[in-house]
């Protein structure tokens, strides 16, 4: 049973976040907790991309990005898996320089403090030399970089479908199983 929180960002990508949030839904037997935390630039780039508000509808507790008594905020908290979806290059940037300066960087900071699994789906393109080096630094601290680059195999027939090729993968690396496409399962 998994303690997960996700973090939304106000990269471009929200479609990413809704999908994993759906599909966390849909899988309540592997977790015991999901918590939720966004910027404010997210929740202006949930309406804008998605024309909705369904952000506050989840039934995931949700906290304040300067709410610092969050049980994810301490290691005895004992949330297991982050996933930063969409990561902004800005966010990136804090957790690699340990910039604890809002609720997403600090509970970052303690995922890696604690040698949890940090998942960050980074959606920005091109990559400059200080996103890399960003890249690099959080990948030896141990987190996972999984850039929000959709695969096209399975065939994907809507932007949903799309972009469910990197919610899964997302999903995937957390730990959480899901019906997905498989390679070399002889589907084509």
């Amino acid at each position: 049973m998994h303690k997960i929180v996700v973090a939304v960002s106000g990269a471009s990508g929200a479609i990413y976040a809704q999908l994993v949030l759906d599909k966390l839904l849909s899988v309540p037997s592997q977790w015991s907790e999901v918590s939720l935390v966004m910027t404010d630039n997210a929740a202006q780039v949930w309406k804008g991309e998605l024309e909705n508000e369904a952000y506050a509808d989840y039934p995931f507790k949700q906290y304040h990005l300067r709410d610092f008594t969050a049980p994810f905020a301490s290691g005895s908290g004992q949330y297991d898996t982050m996933i930063i979806v969409p990561c902004s290059m800005g966010i990136l940037g804090r957790i690699a320089y340990g910039i604890s300066n809002d609720l997403i960087t600090r509970a970052a900071d303690v995922i890696l403090k604690e040698r949890r699994k940090l998942i960050c789906a980074v959606r920005e393109t091109p990559y400059n030399l200080i996103h890399i080096r960003n890249m690099e630094t959080l990948t030896m601290a141990g987190g996972i970089i999984c850039a929000a680059t959709p695969s096209f195999y399975s065939k994907p027939k809507t932007i949903q479908e799309v972009a469910a090729t990197v919610a899964d993968r997302i999903l995937d690396l957390a730990g959480i199983r899901i019906d997905t496409f498989r390679w070399g399962n002889g589907e084509e």
